[in-house]
């Protein structure tokens, strides 16, 4: 039997969220939500935590849900939940992955109109026999299709964030083999797009068999689709997956250039070929009329060759690379080795797991000169969010613990409320005293565009406001974002010299990378921030670098590149 997944097993109890949800329990729909949470974020494999007698380590798994964990290990599946879905009707769960469908509007289009699953709740829509209901009105019934629209073309598509470790696993073990001159991962995966379909890697050797038989026997195939002498087709746990192709040194840069695309990308290049006289394939570049080979074994050989300065993976997208390249002016990208800092992180003090202390620690631990502690304020309830006596309460213990950390700095920070006024929870006189000041929307997201530009506008003329936080409000596969006018905001924000954040969470990376193209065009600048709830998701921080690379941003467009002393000028 294969070993569940973390991701699987997280879905399991997001089930039993759901289904208790409807059935009107109170409290422990939270407490299993958490502990999903928790589990698919997890840098390693339960099962090694749970070998190592460590599942009580994982934040909000209690006895309990420990105890549900192994049994879904030892058996594959888990009792309670088999029991629960036969009190509902088959659907009724599934259904509320859609948003605007929660767990009361689930068990009233089921009383009202027998509706049990997306596909009756479509054609209802589409019918118009929602809007019959007390509750519904046409404008609800468009936002439903509208939802379940976004569902439909996120089938099959991955959080970038949640696949990565999986990823790191197979490229480390194929690169440990002796049969292995150089290896990549390409595809979307390699120009780190925020979803992706499958995984693609591309390694040369002179052993291919080799290569293959270890590839096809790796613990983390559950299965092969296909196995050949230069191609192989496995599906990896949780059932993505994943291609390798086995090349000879001398193709292998132009094999890594194919196979990472885009395809738009790739047109573009064998075009330019064509009116050079050449041809350009996975295997190479040639003469078009000697067959010679000009160039093939690096990637940067090949764009050289055909007059073109190396395009980062990051940016073959055919957004105005090609054209950038071939006049030597496309952008220097922002590593992720300039990240000084975290700016938008989360302790027990709110929602998350770990206490100032090990946050800091873990952050110090990463390279961090700093870490910027910024909790939920008073008026997010469901994130135990902090009121002012609170937060300069967490202010003294900021400063204590700085008094004795050497080389590195805990920021003292907020990430406050915008309401529905446009207006803060903190008040000012305590937001004055912070370091930084995050302002996000938490609610309201069903608002008339001009009434949520409104509120973000508000909330940026506020003097304390340094950074506003994932300015769309998106969840990828969830949520789409809410209707905002971000080219007034980008503009304000340039004038106001306050920062966008590219919310490095997995499931958010919000701003989006052609949000950060139309920011920067205004002149704004930005900050990147994991959102981290547990110390495991400040590694979270490359997948906002990716991101703002995605987006054509340097070093000088965001603002955690900066060391402390010039970081506060900034701030202030």
């Amino acid at each position: 039997m294969p070993e569940p997944t973390n991701q699987e097993i997280a879905d399991i109890f997001f089930e039993i969220a759901d289904i208790l949800e409807i059935e009107g329990t109170q409290f422990k729909p939270r407490a299993y939500r958490r502990a999903a949470q928790s589990i698919e974020t997890l840098p390693e494999s339960i099962a090694k935590l749970n070998a190592r007698g460590e599942l009580d380590k994982i934040p909000g798994v209690g006895a309990s849900i420990a105890e549900k964990i192994r049994e879904i290990l030892n058996t594959g599946h888990l009792a309670y939940l088999e029991t629960l879905r036969a009190q509902i009707p088959k659907g009724l769960s599934r259904m509320m992955q859609i948003e605007n469908i929660g767990p009361k509007t689930a068990l009233k289009l089921y009383k009202d109109l027998k509706i049990q699953d997306i596909e009756e709740l479509e054609k209802a829509a589409k019918q118009g026999r929602l809007r019959k209901l007390k509750g519904f009105s046409e404008k609800a019934e468009e936002r439903i299709l509208e939802s379940i629209a976004l569902h439909k073309s996120a089938q099959g598509r991955l959080i970038l964030g949640h696949v990565l470790p999986l990823v790191d696993a197979v490229e480390k073990k194929l690169s440990g083999l002796k049969a292995v001159q150089k290896i990549s991962v390409a595809g979307s995966v390699r120009r780190r797009k925020e979803t992706i379909h499958d995984i693609d890697m591309i390694v040369a050797s002179k052993e291919p068999g080799k290569v293959m038989d270890y590839f096809t026997q790796l613990p983390e195939v559950k299965k092969i689709l296909a196995k050949g002498q230069t191609k192989s087709t496995v599906l990896l746990e949780g059932d993505i997956q994943a291609d390798l192709r086995v090349v000879g040194k001398e193709s292998y840069g132009a094999g890594l250039a194919y196979l990472t695309g885009s395809k738009e990308h790739n047109i573009r290049l064998r075009d330019i070929a064509i009116g050079k006289g050449m041809k350009l394939s996975e295997y190479g570049l040639f003469d078009r009329k000697t067959d010679k080979r000009i160039a093939g074994e690096t990637e940067e050989s090949v764009y050289k060759s055909l007059g073109l300065a190396y395009v980062e993976p990051e940016l073959r997208e055919d957004r105005g690379e090609i054209e950038a390249a071939q006049k030597g002016k496309l952008p220097e990208l922002v590593e992720y080795s300039q990240i000084k800092g975290d700016l938008h992180t989360h302790t027990n003090w709110s929602e998350g797991a770990n206490s100032l202390e090990e946050m800091g620690l873990a952050a110090k631990a990463m390279g961090h000169e700093y870490l910027a502690i910024c909790d939920h304020s008073q008026a997010l309830g469901i994130a135990h969010g902090m009121n002012e006596r609170e937060l300069v309460k967490q202010g003294k213990e900021i400063d204590k613990l700085n008094r004795k950390s050497e080389g590195f700095t805990l920021l003292k920070g907020v990430e406050a409320n915008i309401g529905s006024d446009g207006k803060l929870d903190i008040k000012d006189k305590v937001l004055k005293d912070l370091d930084i000041v995050l302002a996000s929307i938490h609610s309201g997201f069903k608002q008339p565009e001009k009434k949520i530009t409104e509120r973000v506008l508000s909330a940026m003329h506020n003097d304390n406001v340094n950074i506003i936080a994932h300015p769309t409000g998106r969840l990828i596969n969830e949520r789409p974002p809410y209707k905002i006018d971000l080219a007034q905001v980008f503009e304000e924000a340039a004038g106001l010299g306050q920062s966008m954040e590219i919310n490095a969470f997995p499931d958010r990376t919000d701003l989006s990378d052609i949000d950060c193209m139309k920011a920067k065009e205004y002149g704004a600048t930005f900050s990147i921030g994991t959102d981290a709830h547990d110390k495991s998701h400040l590694g979270y921080m490359r997948l906002g670098a990716a991101t703002a690379r995605r987006g054509w941003l340097g070093k000088k467009d965001v603002i955690n590149t900066l060391r402390l002393k010039e970081l506060r000028k900034q701030l202030r």
